[in-house]
């Protein structure tokens, strides 16, 4: 039974990302949201939102799927996902993360881990410098809220 929940977990995971659009280069398209380039020599990341819909039994909830792409050798500048709960699920690549007060963890392809309200990630990179990166994160915030707020001053 534990097996097939994994399997349909790993099928929905698969069928969201095939019903992602993708550009017919190797490159996936552009954010939908814009983010800011840590330095010049560091690619930052691209996070395009999948679905977003209001949680029907919890007031004030919103429910967010996104992709968040990495190209190689790119740095998300830090950042707080404000009070959401958060969700991490890496489709492909290796993603190192830090989060405030915690050591560094590398995660690779089939990983996940799950973030608190409020928690600073002062960490996120694709820790190579040849291949793309790619999650699928899941938020769970108050409705209206921004899905992330750089914190360039860290």
């Amino acid at each position: 039974m534990i097996g097939m929940r994994i399997a349909g977990s790993v099928l929905a995971v698969a069928a969201l990302t095939a019903a992602t659009p993708h550009s017919t280069s190797d490159q996936p398209a552009p954010a939908t949201t814009p983010t800011a380039a840590v330095t010049s020599e560091h690619p930052t990341e691209t996070l395009k939102p999948l679905l977003e819909q209001s949680l029907p039994n919890v007031k004030g909830k919103t429910f967010t799927s996104a992709i968040v792409d990495f190209p190689p050798n790119a740095r998300a500048m830090p950042h707080r996902h404000g009070q959401a709960f958060v969700y991490a699920y890496v489709l492909a690549g290796t993603v190192r993360s830090k989060l405030d007060g915690k050591p560094a963890t590398t995660y690779r392809q089939g990983a996940n881990w799950v973030e608190s309200p409020g928690a600073h990630h002062v960490l996120t990179e694709n820790t190579s410098r040849t291949q793309w990166a790619k999650l699928l994160v899941v938020f769970i915030s108050n409705t209206g809220d921004k899905l992330k707020v750089d914190d360039p001053g860290s």
